[in-house]
């Protein structure tokens, strides 16, 4: 399938766009504020609120934090996977997919002094993004558009989900620390607004998918 048959088939009324959108969101909010402490020594952007947090013994909840790039590159992984292996926007992406997963990517001190439970998953869900990025030009065009479409729809209720709630659940201890509210952060909000676009998109296509398919057996 050309990548024009793709693009028409996800753009629709913008959706397409909506998809990119969200993805900008989901990268762009990592950057921004996610814990607003009371100074600016305090005040953490989501890059560095998983490491900040390891000293308030959350333990490896501490990896939901590291989630939004994972997401947002296995989206990218996906969608690529869609498209042909000849255009050099697909390897672009692929390489583009890679790259913002590894922004998660542990320290190596970390991966030399600390448990595994605070880093093995975060390699692990990089390796897999590293994975369907480099073999997505193979098993893209064997399965089904319904099942990527469904599988980046899953994708981005996870990186809503369970960053969200880190949020939430960390806020309360952070606040007995610091003997004060804390409020949410833009790029609590962004993420959430990023994943949520995505994961509508996703599950539209995936639902126009099974449409289009009982249609051809109809």
């Amino acid at each position: 399938m050309s990548t024009d048959n793709i693009s028409r088939s996800a753009v629709g009324s913008g959706r397409l766009n909506l998809l990119f959108l969200g993805l900008t969101a989901i990268v762009a909010g990592y950057f921004l504020i996610w814990l607003p402490g009371p100074s600016v020594g305090l005040q953490l952007i989501g890059i560095e609120l998983g490491e900040w947090i390891k000293f308030l013994g959350i333990g490896s909840q501490r990896n939901w934090f590291y989630l939004p790039p994972i997401v947002a590159g296995m989206t990218i992984a996906l969608l690529a996977a869609m498209w042909p292996n000849d255009r050099v926007r697909t390897w672009l992406s692929r390489g583009l997919a890679v790259a913002v997963a590894m922004l998660a990517f542990p320290a190596i001190a970390a991966i030399q002094l600390e448990p595994r439970s605070e880093w093995l998953a975060r390699l692990l869900l990089i390796g897999l993004v590293l994975a369907t990025a480099t073999l997505g030009g193979w098993w893209g065009g064997r399965i089904r558009r319904f099942w990527i479409w469904a599988a980046m729809a899953i994708t981005a209720l996870v990186g809503l989900i369970l960053p969200t709630f880190a949020y939430i659940a960390v806020r309360p201890v952070v606040e007995a620390v610091l003997l004060q509210s804390i409020g949410i952060g833009p790029g609590v909000l962004l993420n959430a607004v990023g994943s949520t676009l995505v994961a509508g998109v996703a599950t539209f296509e995936a639902l126009r998918q099974m449409k289009i398919k009982k249609a051809a057996i109809g």
